[in-house]
């Protein structure tokens, strides 16, 4: 790598993912495998890298992606914040794109967690009047 690489975090529901962009010339890695074998379908990729499509910035950067808990929804939604806030980073300019599909917000929505009493969070046991 010549030159140092923007680094950014990006989280959904319990997965993490850490995009290290550097200029170059459009090589992608997602925990060290290309992206058409890392993720399950080609929607799911496309989805993950979907803020370079948008911003027009596909063949600029080689980015290397590690990525981790969670299941693979939780992973592409962390993949693409962090690559979102990366390209913000690289250029303060693409941040209206990004806005305006939604790109750059973190989403919130967790899990619930098991309440005491009950077999899950909400759902209650078999209720017996007798």
């Amino acid at each position: 790598m010549a030159s140092t690489p923007i680094i950014a975090v990006g989280r959904r529901k319990t997965s993490t993912a850490r995009v290290y962009l550097t200029p170059g010339s459009g090589k992608i890695l997602v925990n060290s495998k290309e992206p058409k074998d890392y993720f399950v379908n080609d929607s799911l990729m496309r989805n993950a890298l979907s803020p370079l499509e948008i911003t027009n910035t596909t063949g600029n950067f080689d980015i290397k992606i590690n990525v981790n808990g969670g299941g693979v929804s939780g992973q592409v939604g962390a993949i693409t914040l962090a690559l979102s806030r990366a390209l913000v980073k690289s250029n303060e300019e693409l941040k209206p794109e990004l806005k305006r599909f939604d790109l750059m917000t973190r989403d919130p929505r967790m899990v619930e967690r098991k309440k005491y009493g009950r077999p899950k969070a909400r759902k209650r046991f078999q209720f017996s009047k007798r």
